[in-house]
């Protein structure tokens, strides 16, 4: 049972417009168009301008910057879903000759391949793509400025070589894969990798005078993988309902999934944000988000979408600076989280009961620490402390008759359940771990044994 989609209320309304003309002015924005998205519909949208009656809407087209990498990850997540590659291969095994080594297609996609941040000069984002024909003149002399696989270094060249990657196992263009395998999927009928009109000028916006400057809109040939397209408010949450949920024609919920996973070690002491598999993870507030931004000259762009919440925000601007986009997208989150929460699903039962698996569930222990299975709604399970914080992990049954740990301390481990010879059930065992139905059980195989003496007080 689902609820019916509302509009947002007056006041809820109101707050979004005052952070989106906030930003406008206090930003010096020649325009800003953003827009809000619960249960994969659009509840709100808003803009401003600095030209009356030119206010951009969610039809809009804006430059994306590197929102455009989500979209070459998910590229490279179907080939990875298809057989045509493993995330583990070294790029050389599919796109030998580029002179990076054995980095792998996992830490290029998280930006752990250690490669630099940007090509050689002159500065890629303001001049032509023909001025890098070959990939080794977007790579440059030294491809390599840390160890791969030890920490996150975001590299834009990194991005060139997946699309690069795309081409070769397709035997297409990149934009032509895109577009086949995302936007018309998605009915994303706005995205392009050149502008359409109706569409916004890029501006650079003096720091200390009101006067502008129009920036240069390149094409950026090999580069394009890593910032090209051009989209709408409309379009881009349409993929953000893809990066939410999942959606069949385009990548399962489970590799969407993968990519919220982060990938690599963050800088020291930066515990607020992170990196998955396209897309970027940070903290806001109490809440964890997930999405991109991006900028090229004249453009900044930004998407968050909070699957607690069931919110998606993403604002655009045609400035090179000035509004710190990231932050009014995630505040966009916040004020529709904040104010009108979301209504849960009512709880509803099982359809059917396993008996087998009712019986696992209620209480164990580790040691003398006690812990509680449940039943999962997926037909899974759950352990965690009865009380408190501690370890815990959902579980997947396996054919063999084990389980997988899906995430938590025990992700990847597996959870025997050890049975007597008469079939009932002994200990839980997970990753060694031996749990028991009574705090050391003397009839549990508890490692060590139980002293003979069993349970006493101080002067026993």
């Amino acid at each position: 049972m689902t609820f019916s989609i509302e509009q947002l209320l007056p006041g809820t309304q109101r707050a979004l417009l005052h952070r989106i003309a906030t930003a406008q002015s206090e930003g010096r924005a020649p325009s800003l168009v953003a827009a809000v998205q619960r249960q994969g519909q659009t509840v709100w949208s808003g803009s401003r301008s600095c030209v009356d009656g030119h206010a951009p809407d969610a039809d809009t087209q804006f430059r994306i910057g590197s929102l455009t990498k989500t979209f070459t990850a998910v590229l490279v997540l179907r080939l990875r879903d298809e057989g045509l590659l493993d995330l583990d291969d070294p790029l050389e095994k599919h796109l030998p000759g580029t002179g990076v080594g054995g980095v792998t297609i996992h830490q290029l996609l998280g930006h752990s391949a250690g490669l630099g941040a940007e090509s050689p000069a002159p500065w890629w984002e303001r001049t032509p793509g023909t001025l890098r024909p070959e990939l080794a003149d977007v790579l440059g002399e030294q491809t390599r400025m840390h160890r791969p696989g030890h920490r996150h270094h975001y590299s834009n060249p990194g991005y060139t070589l997946l699309g690069a990657l795309v081409e070769k196992v397709r035997g297409a263009s990149w934009a032509e894969v895109l577009r086949d395998e995302i936007l018309e999927p998605l009915g994303m009928h706005r995205t392009s990798p050149h502008p359409r009109s109706p569409h916004a000028g890029g501006w650079a916006v003096h720091p200390w005078a009101d006067v502008m400057l129009p920036e240069p809109a390149e094409d950026l040939g090999l580069m394009a993988p890593a910032g090209q397209l051009w989209s709408t408010t409309g379009d881009l949450l349409r993929f953000a309902a893809l990066l939410a949920e999942g959606d069949d024609r385009v990548l399962c919920a489970a590799s969407v999934e993968q990519m919220r996973e982060p990938s690599a070690p963050t800088e020291s002491g930066d515990w607020q944000s992170s990196y998955g598999l396209g897309l970027q993870l940070v903290r806001s507030g109490s809440r964890t988000l997930f999405g991109h931004t991006g900028s090229l000259p004249g453009f900044l762009a930004a998407l968050w979408i909070s699957i607690e919440d069931d919110v998606a925000a993403v604002a655009l601007t045609n400035t090179t600076s000035g509004p710190m986009i990231g932050g009014v997208a995630a505040d966009l989150v916040d004020i529709v989280a904040e104010a009108e929460p979301r209504i849960p699903e009512p709880w509803c039962p099982l359809p059917e009961a396993d008996a087998e698996l009712l019986a696992l569930t209620g209480p164990w222990y580790w040691g003398t620490r006690p812990n509680v299975l449940r039943m999962a709604p997926d037909g899974g399970l759950e352990l965690g402390p009865l009380q408190g914080d501690g370890r815990g992990a959902r579980f997947t049954a396996r054919p063999d008759g084990t389980w997988i740990g899906l995430d938590g301390y025990y992700a990847g481990e597996t959870l025997h359940v050890v049975r007597n010879g008469d079939g009932s059930v002994n200990h839980l065992d997970l990753g060694s771990f031996v749990f028991t139905r009574e705090p050391y059980d003397p009839a549990a195989a508890v490692p060590g044994g139980v002293d003979e003496g069993g349970w006493r007080g101080l002067e026993g």
